[in-house]
């Protein structure tokens, strides 16, 4: 299996940006990873969220499961997540693509045909918090799975 983690706009601050990298460094010992950053458009207007939502789009693989990061979807428990990832390994899944869009939004095309929608949590997090704790949530599922400490 292999996890896509898309997302706009780079990762700015560089305390952030390397737990993001030892986070996915972790991940990989379980799963290939791999991060695309789009560019920020930086228009907030309905013309900007939507070309941006199609750039998102268009990253995505055909047949790749895609869970978009959205403050109305389900609030999943790090067991929960955990258990979810199993069930994707046990169906074969090839591929599932975390999508997290700007501080924006994504249009609600996206949003509609996304399998699952997956609130971080109610708080609000900036982009670049939001990115580390996707990243670590991921690597603490796989530690779940596999009965080791670092869940703990």
């Amino acid at each position: 299996m292999r996890f896509r983690i898309i997302w706009t706009g780079k990762t700015r601050d560089a305390r952030l940006r390397a737990l993001i990298e030892d986070y996915a460094d972790r991940l990989s010992h379980f799963v290939r990873c791999e991060i695309t950053e789009l560019r920020e458009l930086g228009r907030t207007d309905k013309a900007g969220i939507d070309k941006e939502t199609r750039r998102i789009s268009d990253a995505l693989r055909p047949g790749s499961v895609t869970v978009v990061l959205d403050p109305e979807g389900l609030e999943w428990t790090s067991q929960e997540l955990a258990a979810q990832l199993k069930s994707w390994e046990g169906n074969g899944v090839k591929e599932v693509a975390f999508v997290v869009g700007g501080p924006n939004g994504l249009a609600p095309e996206l949003l509609s045909r996304a399998d699952k929608r997956w609130s971080l949590s109610r708080l609000t997090l900036t982009h670049e918090m939001a990115r580390v704790l996707l990243v670590e949530q991921l690597y603490r599922a796989f530690t779940i799975v596999h009965g080791l400490p670092y869940q703990k």
